[in-house]
């Protein structure tokens, strides 16, 4: 039984899609005026991580995850570069391919385009027009909040706090600040389409409901992304949509928490704005991967490279204990059986499962594969070489590995770098001084199962490869 914490309810509920077996998800994905920084993707990283799991779980998952094409800020790029909206967007969409198939993220079901539903947002602002939810003003058009009575559930605020911020800009002939804009009238020289209401282009928050519903009906399972999405993007998402399709919008929201960078939120204003694409050229994707998801997705994450090195030690214990595992197995012979080892690998398998089936705890999840990683290195050590044992680590180090999209395949079967047992024999004196002996003993053992032998000398401790 999965269960999951909803937005929507501020609490965590038993996972039921809509069609037994069956999973639509939908997750809003990046605007495509540049390359996508990290705050993009660990959204990306997070929800692939849910899907993976469901579909371990035996769920057929139809996945959607959008790109929002047209946008103030690619006509902004545009007129910087002197190149057209569209070609911007598929520049940057290719590289959004690029990025996050390093990042091991699985390709969505669909990845629909604002530009190749323009029809259909056009129809449905025209629907929301008729029903009176929307109106035309001035060349736009907007929709009236306070009309549908549910607004502010996600976000959990009502219309009079709404109403003590909401202005009206310059420019804008509203009813009512409260209302948010369908359609814009197109300016001079921007991109554009021709509709009942005059020329112009989509607001931000009816392209989601549009595609949502025209690639996965009117209700979904799961809708999902970043905190600060969930307002006003997705609260005007589920009053659009439910203005219009009569339905519950979405039976479960899902949002990933802030991501800082040395403890300061990201911004291009401090100058800390992260691309991926820069910083896969100098640190491993599986390594970032890892470090995305060794906190609770809900969680805050601050990226700092004493914190992405952690991660890149962590990924390096589990590969080398996986490769010590294939080395052994190559060579067994015998059929001994230890079912005690395999009564063992299951209880890990399950508290794997225990801990991802509470709200996809990923952090936890990763603690379990550290126990496996130490049980295999334990066995290791022993000389002992019980086929039907090896192939169950194996098979369950697969599970970790195909579940977090962590790859083990391709994983160096090197020694470690000199500087690596070093920084390990630091950190097992500190757990000593901690009095951690179990850490303590946990590294001794990951080093002897690599045949490094530690030596205690008046000097300190030292090493030597077997």
């Amino acid at each position: 039984m999965i269960t999951l914490y909803n937005t929507l309810t501020r609490q965590k509920e038993t996972f039921e899609p809509l069609e037994p077996g069956k999973v639509k998800m939908y997750v809003c994905g990046p605007t495509v005026y540049n390359y996508i920084h990290i705050g993009n993707a660990r959204p990306a990283i997070n929800y692939d991580v849910v899907r993976r799991y469901l579909e371990y779980k035996g769920y057929e998952v139809e996945y959607v995850s959008n790109f929002t094409d047209v946008d103030d800020k690619l006509i902004k790029r545009s007129n910087e570069l002197n190149e057209s909206v569209q070609s911007i967007a598929d520049r940057y969409i290719e590289a959004f391919y690029e990025d996050t198939s390093a990042l091991n993220v699985k390709k969505a079901t669909s990845n629909p385009r604002v530009m190749n539903h323009m029809d259909d947002i056009i129809q449905f602002i025209q629907e929301l027009v008729d029903e009176g939810y929307a109106y035309v003003s001035g060349g736009d058009v907007y929709f009236r909040t306070r009309k549908f009575e549910d607004y502010g559930k996600l976000s959990h605020q009502s219309l009079n706090d709404l109403k003590v911020g909401a202005r009206i800009e310059q420019g804008e002939q509203k009813e009512d600040a409260l209302d948010f804009t369908l359609w814009k009238q197109a300016k001079p020289g921007e991109i554009s389409w021709e509709s009942p209401f005059g020329e112009g282009r989509p607001g931000w928050h009816i392209e989601c409901s549009v595609m949502a519903y025209k690639e996965l009906g009117a209700t979904i399972d799961i809708h999902a992304g970043g905190t600060d999405l969930q307002f006003p993007h997705h609260e005007n998402e589920i009053a659009q949509s439910e203005a219009h399709n009569h339905a519950p919008f979405a039976n479960y929201w899902m949002h990933n928490g802030f991501i800082n960078i040395d403890n300061e939120k990201m911004s291009k204003s401090l100058g800390n704005f992260v691309l991926v694409h820069d910083i896969i050229k100098e640190i491993d994707p599986d390594v970032l991967r890892f470090f995305m998801i060794s906190v609770h997705y809900r969680s805050p994450i601050n990226y700092n490279m004493e914190l992405v090195n952690a991660a890149r030690s962590g990924l390096e214990r589990i590969r080398n204990s996986y490769n010590a595992v294939l080395e052994r197995a190559a060579i067994a012979t015998d059929i001994t059986d230890q079912s005690d080892y395999l009564e063992q690998i299951d209880s890990i398998l399950t508290q794997f499962e225990t801990v991802m089936n509470d709200d996809f705890n990923t952090a936890n999840a990763i603690t379990a594969w550290y126990d496996l990683v130490k049980l295999a290195n334990k066995f290791v050590l022993e000389n002992t070489t019980s086929l039907a044992v090896l192939e169950r680590f194996k098979e369950v180090f697969h599970i970790f590995s195909d579940v977090l999209g962590v790859p083990l395949e391709g994983a160096s079967t090197d020694e470690l770098l000199d500087e690596d047992v070093e920084a390990l024999i630091a950190e097992r004196d500190a757990a000593r001084k901690n009095k951690d002996f179990a850490r303590a003993d946990e590294i001794r053992d990951d080093l002897k199962a690599q045949n490094i032998i530690l030596e205690d000398t008046p000097q300190g401790v030292r090493f030597k490869r077997g």
